[in-house]
């Protein structure tokens, strides 16, 4: 509402959003998908027609078609029959990882080399990394929304810009350069000002500016925002987002392209405008990355707070006495099993000594177990809570009621042939 745009990008998922997803499909086969995309969708639709502007989103989770009778549902209610709406399937592999596994992928653990056959029976999601390309055909199908599952974050902003300049697989530093304008939005407003080391210069951050990209067919664009809104952006913002989630710089990995964000030129526009050019790629790997997800046990985890004076060595205290009542019970956990910390001691940045002190006025105390035995997992919870009255003085209140045991998610990467993954882009009228 703020100014011209051509196409809004949505990013719903990380790693773990995936397996929660999944458990909920397989409660009920009409869930699985970002549920409050469609509530948005429903009260800003009359914008988009209004001002003519796509979605690229990636709502669909494990169950884009679910999403996308949805968001046709929300269409029809708003009148907007003729209209069409996208999805990109082929990235849920969970039904496929026996028979892909049969033809040689052993989805080796990319940390630590293990075979995927190792924690097989406890695999809950398995979602590939798939490309622009597919989200560039559904723009291409006249799509008004495009829903997809697992793809790359900055795929959302490169699937618009293929669309739009017909770039090709091959052109590497055309398809790098929209990967690297993908990746500067992809946490929307931490390019403008958000999560900034000099924060005090930021103005306005409760109506910060969201990031736009103003693309040009030979590669280079503008980061800006729109006139009147929060935040800011120039050459610090914009490098601090650039450096997020930053492997080999020289070889930033996605599906479409290899590219190289040592290659380029960054420089400002004009007030909160910051241009980039010169952005060099390589060809992509053969390989897709799979994020999949497995059951790794269970954790139980509670805080106290605890109120000066001597608010640290009170909470030391009634950390030894939740363990001690424990191991009188019977239940012992082993060192690695057992969390405690004392937020407002240091924790945060554990190791630096100016940043530790003996002395702060509250301490939260911070405790948890896990392990692969719910038992005795939820045997810690009812230790926690009967310190407020049973303990040392100052113990003021706990968080989140008894803490209950819940369930571990692990994380496996790994990666997968290409030629054995198939995207598929399906279109439907409102």
């Amino acid at each position: 509402e703020e100014g011209p745009l051509d196409y809004l990008t949505l990013d719903y998922l990380a790693e773990v959003t995936m397996s929660i997803m999944q458990k909920l499909k397989s409660r009920d086969p009409k869930k699985g998908y970002a549920t409050d995309f469609v509530s948005l969708l429903d009260r800003i639709l009359p914008t988009l027609i209004a001002k003519d502007i796509k979605v690229v989103a990636n709502a669909g989770g494990v169950n884009p078609r679910a999403c996308m009778e949805a968001v046709l549902e929300v269409m029809r209610a708003h009148g907007l029959e003729g209209e069409k709406v996208a999805i990109v399937e082929g990235d849920d592999v969970l039904g496929d990882l026996d028979e892909l596994m049969s033809s040689g992928e052993d989805f080796l653990n990319m940390d630590t080399d293990a075979p995927l056959s190792t924690v097989r029976e406890s695999v809950t999601s398995a979602n590939v990394y798939l490309g622009a390309f597919p989200i560039a055909e559904a723009l291409a199908s006249g799509a008004r929304i495009v829903i997809t599952g697992r793809g790359t974050d900055p795929g959302l902003v490169l699937g618009p810009m293929i669309h739009e300049f017909g770039w090709a697989p091959g052109d590497d530093d055309l398809l790098a350069a929209g990967t690297v304008a993908g990746h500067i939005v992809e946490c929307g407003a931490q390019c403008t000002g958000g999560n900034y080391t000099d924060w005090r210069q930021i103005p306005d951050l409760a109506r910060v500016g969201y990031p736009i990209i103003e693309a040009s067919a030979d590669g280079s664009f503008v980061v800006t925002k729109h006139e009147g809104t929060g935040g800011a952006v120039n050459i610090d913002t914009v490098s601090h987002q650039l450096a997020y989630e930053m492997g080999d710089p020289a070889a930033y990995l996605t599906p479409d392209v290899i590219a190289d964000f040592t290659s380029f030129k960054i420089e400002e526009d004009g007030p909160d405008r910051v241009r980039i050019s010169g952005v060099k790629g390589a060809p992509a790997t053969p390989h897709y990355k799979v994020s999949m997800s497995y059951s790794d046990g269970w954790k139980s985890v509670g805080e106290l707070t605890i109120s000066g004076p001597d608010a640290l060595e009170k909470a030391k205290l009634c950390a030894q006495i939740v363990w001690d009542r424990l191991v009188m019970d019977g239940c012992e956990y082993a060192a690695e099993e057992r969390l405690e910390e004392y937020v407002g001691a240091g924790v945060c940045h554990r190791g630096i000594p100016e940043a530790e002190t003996e002395s702060p006025p509250e301490v939260v105390l911070r405790m948890g177990v896990k392990g692969p035995d719910r038992d005795k997992v939820s045997r810690f919870g009812p230790e926690l809570v009967p310190l407020v009255t049973s303990g040392p003085p100052g113990v003021t209140g706990f968080a989140g009621g008894r803490p209950k045991a819940t369930e571990i998610i692990g994380f496996w990467p790994a990666l997968v042939t290409k030629d054995k993954i198939q995207a598929t882009v399906s279109v439907l009228t409102a």
